[in-house]
């Protein structure tokens, strides 16, 4: 004997967009990063030679591996534990929020997202909005730079802009890093935002 089940229009809605959002997490992702990764593969080997500081080997590490390597390091365990003692939580408990700040700060560097679209879209907008011009380049400082070192460069931030215009114009000398905000977590913005090499930063 057959019974008919039914639902107000709400909850299917709810069901229906909890439905689409794992298929597109766990099916319609994964199978675009695998699709990206060739390509990814292409052009780093093509600009292996080209850029002054080069793609580090975490970037070319899967995002996975990054979250699980954080995870097991020692400093970060002997920190949860004591967080764990301070805050008189089990240290299970604390772990799990360590792995909840490890999958929102570590990206998933892609560079054909970066150097190919990233960087079209970057040279498009700003020479649309704005008459780019350099006024001055430190070539010895630049050079006098070890290839192993990490440069960090803070901008004032006087519009959203500057970001674009920083990776536009540095995109033949290294691959950027940008920590953004909370306003970068949304889904799915999120998932472009740490392909393009971003990486999350609570304020607070």
């Amino acid at each position: 004997m057959s019974e008919h089940v039914e639902l107000p229009f709400w909850a299917a809605a709810v069901l229906l967009a909890f439905a689409a959002w794992a298929l597109i997490e766990h099916l319609l992702m994964p199978a675009m990063r695998w699709i990206a990764a060739r390509p990814s593969n292409q052009v780093i080997d093509q600009l292996s030679d080209r850029l002054r500081i080069g793609i580090r080997p975490f970037q070319r590490t899967r995002r996975q591996a990054l979250i699980h390597r954080l995870l097991t390091d020692p400093k970060v365990q002997q920190e949860a534990e004591r967080f764990a003692v301070q805050e008189k939580i089990p240290v299970g408990t604390a772990l799990k929020r360590v792995e909840t700040y490890a999958r929102e700060i570590i990206p998933a560097f892609n560079a054909y997202l970066y150097f190919r679209i990233g960087y079209w879209l970057g040279r498009a907008i700003s020479r649309l909005l704005y008459r780019v011009r350099i006024g001055y380049i430190d070539s010895a400082g630049i050079a006098a730079i070890d290839p192993d070192a990490t440069v960090v460069l803070v901008m004032n931030h006087r519009s959203n802009m500057d970001y674009v215009l920083a990776g536009y114009l540095a995109a033949d000398q290294a691959a950027l890093s940008y920590a953004v905000g909370e306003w970068a977590r949304l889904w799915p913005l999120s998932a472009l935002i740490r392909a393009m090499g971003a990486y999350f930063v609570r304020r607070g």
